[in-house]
């Protein structure tokens, strides 16, 4: 019943009044929902299995997880509504901040603390929201060891080599802008952006006719671009053709690991 009233009040059925006391496990080891796949594995690194009481459902989701599979089955997921997670009894939400305004309220007014985590655009950022993080959940030497893994994957993968000029062709035949963090991941392994050297930015569109008529060394297409599987790019003799998986682009943390680690791989094969 004493749940309820809160979320009649988070609903905005009830007058305003102040957010109510709630039982925190423990002050400096907080249990915490992560609403944001960025976010869950960057969680699941470095908060105690327990404490991580739920992560997004995009992590289940083999399309959309930025964390391997079997470890994201681990724990439990949500869909993120204001029901589940009060279900779950969390001191804190962690979230993206694109958390809706109405639904960040309601969480406030039930007395849960939200924090949220924008989209990195380089490896200092990211590192830096993996030191939150790590201290949001009370462990801040697990941030730094992961940072550490991070910082050597980076040093691995650079490439002293010419770069080799590279088009990203993502779903939608969408092109990252210059100012990302694969965009830094690229040139740290020695790929040069075909796309930002024609002055496109993020979100632009680069059709088939574009690539035919202008080609780049090499096109990298993420698993689904179907694009890359059009016959007529096999009449272009001095392109190479390569794929990387979506999931490797959009977020930071422990996800750059396995990012710099493929695109290493990539150019190593091309020479």
């Amino acid at each position: 019943m004493h749940k309820l009233l809160f979320l009649m009040l988070s609903l905005g059925l009830l007058g305003c009044c102040a957010a109510p006391s709630r039982e925190h496990s423990k002050v400096d080891i907080p249990t915490i929902v992560s609403l944001n796949p960025c976010t869950d594995a960057i969680l699941a690194e470095v908060a105690d299995p327990a404490q991580l009481l739920a992560i997004s459902h995009y992590s289940h989701d083999p399309r959309a997880s930025s964390m391997d599979l079997k470890v994201a089955q681990r724990f439990r997921a949500t869909g993120g509504t204001v029901e589940e997670v009060l279900a779950l009894d969390p001191d804190v939400v962690v979230a993206s901040v694109f958390l809706p305004p109405a639904t960040r309220a309601a969480f406030e007014r039930l007395g849960i603390r939200v924090e949220t985590v924008g989209i990195a655009s380089t490896v200092a950022e990211s590192e830096a929201q993996v030191s939150a993080l790590a201290a949001l959940a009370g462990h801040p030497e697990r941030g730094t060891a992961l940072n550490a893994r991070i910082e050597a994957a980076v040093a691995r993968a650079h490439w002293d080599g010419a770069e080799s000029p590279t088009l990203l062709w993502q779903e939608g035949g969408l092109v990252p802008g210059p100012q990302t963090l694969i965009a830094e991941l690229f040139g740290t392994a020695g790929f040069a952006s075909h796309s930002a050297a024609r002055g496109l930015g993020q979100g632009a569109y680069v059709p088939l006719e574009q690539v035919l008529a202008d080609p780049p060394a090499l096109v990298i297409a993420t698993t689904g671009e179907r694009m890359l599987s059009h016959p007529v790019l096999r009449h272009l003799p001095d392109t190479r053709y390569a794929r990387i998986e979506s999931s490797l682009l959009y977020c930071g943390g422990p996800t750059i690991i396995r990012a710099v680690d493929r695109l290493a791989r990539l150019r190593r094969a091309i020479g």
